[in-house]
């Protein structure tokens, strides 16, 4: 690793060594030169997935890097873009202004302008009109007594606006969200989300090496706990 953005370095191999030179050892040998080179998953697909639980953890130290890491792996910058705008409503408001923060810097960096993002208000993607409405029926029926305000809010500006932003693809949304539910440990909603990340096209082969890549940007224990969740979710689609 190196220091890729001016005002938010990253730590060098040589700043771990100093002080674990086990760590340093871990990093070089198992995740930069085996992890990041499995075949399961793309280095694109391990850019969004690593970058989604950076942002959803609030772990910025690693941002520089893995931000650059996506851009230069094939994530426009129009799409980071869109990944931090959606991961503001799945890991919270405060997450999404510490990544715009630094990946403003990144993006001064490399010359990206406000030009080359998408548009506040695009036009959207059709909306499955029958899926919507059987979610919204659910939604209301278990939650609408509880909280009039989120079962608005989840309808009219998550699903029929967010999730139809045409700047980032419906299977790679999908992909940023379960990695951020993941990270963040949120297991229950682990099974609707990642059902949909595989009808929106994300492969079993993919997710499972999703959960790879998650153990070592988030920890054994929090993919450990998701594991039974994603087995059942895995049984019955087969």
């Amino acid at each position: 690793m190196s220091t890729l953005a001016p005002n938010h370095p990253s730590l060098t191999l040589d700043d771990v060594r100093s002080v674990s030179p086990a760590l340093a050892a871990y990093t070089a040998n198992t995740v930069v030169s085996d992890l990041w080179s499995r075949s399961g998953l793309s280095a694109r697909d391990r850019s969004i997935v690593t970058v989604a639980a950076l942002i959803a953890r609030n772990q910025t130290i690693g941002l520089p890097h893995y931000a650059n890491k996506a851009l230069d792996s094939g994530v426009s910058a129009a799409e980071l873009s869109e990944i931090v705008t959606h991961l503001a409503f799945y890991s919270g408001w405060s997450n999404a202004f510490f990544a715009v923060d630094i990946i403003k810097d990144i993006f001064a960096d490399r010359g990206i302008t406000a030009e080359q993002l998408p548009d506040a208000s695009p036009e959207l993607l059709p909306l499955n009109e029958e899926a919507e409405a059987k979610r919204a029926t659910g939604v209301q029926a278990n939650f609408g007594e509880v909280s009039p305000g989120v079962v608005h809010y989840t309808g009219e500006v998550l699903f029929k606006n967010l999730w139809l932003r045409p700047g980032l693809a419906p299977r790679d949304r999908s992909l940023t969200t379960v990695a951020a539910l993941i990270a963040n440990g949120q297991v229950a909603q682990i099974t609707y989300h990642l059902g949909r990340a595989m009808d929106n096209g994300l492969t079993q082969e993919q997710a499972s090496e999703a959960l790879t890549q998650l153990a070592f940007y988030c920890g054994w224990p929090c993919v450990f706990s998701a594991m039974p969740v994603v087995k059942e979710l895995f049984a019955g689609r087969q």
